[in-house]
């Protein structure tokens, strides 16, 4: 499967910007409220003609599916049905074909003909209707065509490999315009013993054609799902109730941020999958199901959520919102929805032996060192050495010192890292390669990636110089001192102090759910200016954990993990344990979570996706849940969801190979992985029954307990690094621009 890259194409781009400029001048989105108005999309559809949109399909060299979305996100961004969907498919079937065929094409191009398509039959909705052909006569009804009202020409496959061809100006030919979720626009076509011919279609499979159709009303409900949602952001941010800006009150800035999430996933998946598409890669099929599967209840959500924010405002027939919502809801629901996707992926899950979910192509260097661990730990992590680790609790299987040392022989805690400081200065997507296999692998835990990131970002050379080393080669972990009794997520809350006392700082207070107090060093912050702001007045500081004063406490976390509450009374550092700079500490504390929060989500998507492999392979066994039809519709939507889990991990690799992650994409990273794991979490137990609730060495546990212990740590990744309220509101205020 080809690597999702996140790059800018720019042929995608230019087209985009133009239909954008076209559609704002020269289309009025309210022009068919009241009515199917046949004059209006053929003057629409002339200015698309001349901008050279009409070729699409026809010939690779003139764009590819990639270029087919974009055009119709731009449609649906413009409430505009033209029939841009109906000359896609037709180009797709009459490429090659006969001599006639390849006429009406021409006259396709050129606008001189005016092509409207149905499946007909093969529709994955039956109400569709149909069509039979006697001889060169067409008889049957079929509903929802879309544009019929302007269009000179039908076509409809009657078999895999012929269409009819149906001229609509001819005797017997009847069209009445259909009122759909109250939004005019689509046809009902009665044809009694109207003429046709048969025409040969391409190599392109009717299952192929239909996944293409899918992804491109897909395309359009993205363009109209996202435009109500900027219409609704800005509306947030102008309406005033209670005397301010109702985009300021949290439930808003929730609502719209988990629309946001949503419609970033849709965007990101709609792209893979048109990319596989244009690759010939093979797994453009799986992918097309998971646009849909995940695509037509998320584009319904926030269109929902959007209408929500307007208020009654929204309920108006004269403002553009209801325009989207019905779009949205007709696109999604059209050609099986989401259902019939749900559908493909259970067969691709289930039957005939089954398959996993496919492999990322992480690029050459990505791939060979997936390759080179899956080798390493076939030869260092296997037999009797992983068995007598794995029968260990589970509070005894976070870190394994030996393990640890192990891996730092290879270099590999430092994959990511500069050279400078002794790195490999491997690419994101080779990180996520390591991060995957070792997952896969049920490793446990190495290296300190937040406290290693503000050592080289914050740190002197002499601290870098010293905890690097240390860090690199598997030797020191270190913990995390942020949280207190009153300051969770409110860190600049936190009230432990650190007092300078001639060459030392003197810490006093509590820090509590400190999960790795077992390290060789915490990485604390404390607060060394109690007079300056909340956030002015931190500094952050590595407290090795063997300093007198240090009393650690620690408890069972109802995952049975370990955190610790832990007591500084009068400990004393020396001056330069103090890192980057006095009163400077929350620009490295907020610096160290931000490098954190862009690759936690894909860690926790990973752990999903292997939770989700094994899961797979118990229902395989077990008939009686492998051929479950509600078991396999939520099994495939588990397997859309974690595609769009790692497409988001994938997005944020390629901005970070660009520079940085953003904040909020981290955020959305996170919120989005971490949910999913708690949804999981609770499905596997649904689906594996009261033995899947044994835990740990019990008797009959399933796989040692593994999927209710799942559940009971998912509850964690939902909480740590920023509570996953906190992170909407990051990406409320810092991606949708909504007020603090």
């Amino acid at each position: 499967m080809a690597a999702s890259g996140i790059e800018s194409e720019d042929v995608a781009v230019m087209l985009r910007d133009s239909l954008r400029g076209l559609l704002e001048s020269r289309w009025r989105a309210d022009c068919l409220k009241d009515g199917a108005s046949p004059e209006a999309i053929t003057e629409i559809w002339d200015k698309l003609v001349r901008q050279g949109v009409t070729v699409l399909g026809a010939d690779p060299e003139e764009g590819g599916l990639r270029e087919i979305l974009a055009v119709m996100e731009e449609l649906g961004r413009a409430a505009c049905p033209a029939p841009m969907w109906s000359a896609v498919l037709a180009n797709l079937v009459l490429s090659d074909a006969s001599t006639d065929a390849g006429e009406l094409q021409k006259a396709l191009h050129v606008g001189a003909a005016r092509i409207v398509f149905s499946f007909a039959a093969f529709d994955s909705d039956p109400g569709i209707g149909s069509i039979r052909l006697h001889g060169e006569k067409a008889t049957g009804s079929l509903r929802f065509v879309e544009a019929a009202g302007s269009a000179t020409h039908l076509l409809a496959p009657v078999d895999e490999a012929h269409l009819a061809l149906v001229d609509l100006r001819a005797p017997g030919v009847n069209r009445m315009p259909t009122r759909a979720m109250g939004a005019w626009g689509n046809w009902e076509l009665t044809l009694d013993a109207a003429p046709a011919r048969l025409v040969p279609a391409t190599n392109t499979s009717l299952s192929d054609l239909r996944s293409i159709a899918r992804l491109a009303l897909l395309a359009r409900s993205h363009g109209a799902a996202r435009r109500a949602f900027e219409l609704a952001v800005a509306y947030a941010g102008e309406r005033q109730q209670f005397g301010q800006p109702i985009g300021r009150f949290q439930a808003i800035q929730h609502k719209l941020a988990n629309c946001f999430i949503d419609l970033e996933g849709v965007r990101l998946v709609l792209h893979h999958a048109a990319k596989l598409w244009d690759e010939s890669d093979h797994d453009w099929r799986y992918f097309s199901d998971c646009a849909m599967a995940f695509a037509g209840p998320a584009l319904r959500r926030v269109s929902l959520e959007t209408q929500h924010t307007f208020g009654a405002i929204g309920y108006a027939e004269e403002h553009e919102a209801p325009l989207h919502f019905k779009r949205v809801h007709l696109d999604t629901i059209a050609l099986g929805g989401a259902a019939h996707a749900r559908r493909s992926l259970a067969a691709h899950l289930f039957d005939n032996g089954g398959a996993g979910m496919p492999q990322y192509d992480l690029g050459p260097a990505g791939n060979e060192l997936r390759e080179h661990v899956r080798r390493w730990l076939a030869q260092n992590w296997t037999g009797g050495r992983k068995a007598a680790f794995d029968a260990k609790p589970f509070a005894k299987r976070e870190f394994d010192a030996e393990f640890a040392a192990d891996i730092g022989s290879t270099g590999w805690i430092g994959l990511g890292w500069p050279q400078e400081f002794g790195g490999q200065a491997r690419s994101p997507l080779e990180q996520i390669a390591f991060m995957e296999t070792m997952e896969q692998g049920e490793t446990p835990r190495t290296g300190a990636s937040i406290q290693a990131n503000a050592l080289m970002m914050f740190g002197t050379p002499e601290q870098q110089k010293k905890y690097l080393p240390e860090i690199l080669r598997g030797e020191a972990m270190h913990g995390m001192g942020y949280s207190e009794p009153q300051a969770g997520s409110d860190l600049a809350a936190l009230r432990t102090s650190a007092v300078r006392d001639g060459d030392h700082w003197v810490i006093n207070g509590q820090k509590i759910w400190t999960t790795t107090w077992w390290g060789k060093y915490m990485f604390l912050a404390a607060r060394t200016d109690k007079n300056a702001k909340p956030h002015a007045g931190i500094s952050m500081f590595i407290v090795p954990m063997n300093t007198p004063g240090i009393t650690v406490r620690p408890a069972t976390t109802m995952y049975d993990g370990t955190f610790a509450n832990i007591f500084y009374d009068d400990v004393r550092v020396p001056l330069e344990n103090l890192v980057g700079g006095e009163n400077q500490g929350w620009k490295v504390l907020t610096g160290a979570l931000a490098f954190e929060r862009g690759l936690v989500g894909g860690g926790i998507v990973l752990k999903v996706a292997h939770a989700f492999e094994q899961l797979r392979q118990h229902v395989m066994v077990r008939q009686e849940l492998s051929g479950d039809p509600i078991i396999r519709d939520r099994m495939a939507a588990f397997a859309c969801e974690i595609e769009i889990g790692r497409q988001l991990m994938m997005h944020c690799a390629g901005l970070a190979a660009d520079g940085i992650t953003p904040p909020e994409y981290g955020a959305i990273s996170k919120v989005f992985s971490s949910e999913l794991m708690e949804r999981f979490g609770e499905a596997a137990l649904d689906m594996l029954g009261m033995r899947a609730t044994l835990s740990e060495q019990m008797p009959g546990a399933i796989d040692n307990g593994r999927f209710e212990q799942n559940l009971r740590h998912s509850l964690m990744w939902v909480i740590s690094i920023g509570t996953n309220e906190i992170q909407r509101s990051l990406i409320a205020q810092r991606a949708l621009g909504l007020p603090r």
